[in-house]
């Protein structure tokens, strides 16, 4: 009886802590999923970049001590792909409340499609719109 209850409590600890540390696990994995369907979302490349650190520090904020957003966007077009990865660094304190010192870095990847039938901007405008500068219906530069 005399080992049973410590033996208990620390059995306890562990599975918090493995419970705390499997859901920043999943926590991660959802950032870096959401984060790549921001991304794939965008226009552009350099507007996928945008919207995968902005949804990442979105929903990062105070959750990790530091963390770190990469996007390749080398394949970003219409049929291509956007892989975001996420590396998220909290502290053992923050993860099991004991005050254990370290850190545990959690890291996931996630690649989202970019839609084949999205409309492209191309930087085209139509020449037939009315416009006060167009010289054919009557407008003065």
């Amino acid at each position: 009886m005399a080992l049973g209850i410590p033996m208990l409590a620390i059995v306890v600890l562990l599975a918090t802590f493995s419970y705390t540390a499997a859901r920043a696990r999943l926590d991660v994995r959802a950032v870096a999923a959401a984060a790549a369907r921001a991304a794939s979302q965008s226009r552009t490349p350099a507007q996928a970049q945008t919207a995968a650190a902005t949804t990442a520090n979105a929903n990062l904020a105070g959750r990790c001590a530091t963390y770190q957003v990469q996007v390749d966007t080398s394949t970003f077009g219409r049929g291509g792909s956007v892989t975001v990865t996420v590396s998220c660094t909290v502290s053992v304190p923050a993860l099991n409340g004991l005050g254990l010192p370290g850190t545990t870095t959690q890291t996931a990847t996630a690649t989202s499609p970019v839609d084949l039938y999205r409309s492209r901007n191309l930087g085209f405008e139509i020449s037939e719109a009315p416009s006060a500068a167009n010289l054919s219906t009557g407008g003065v530069l």
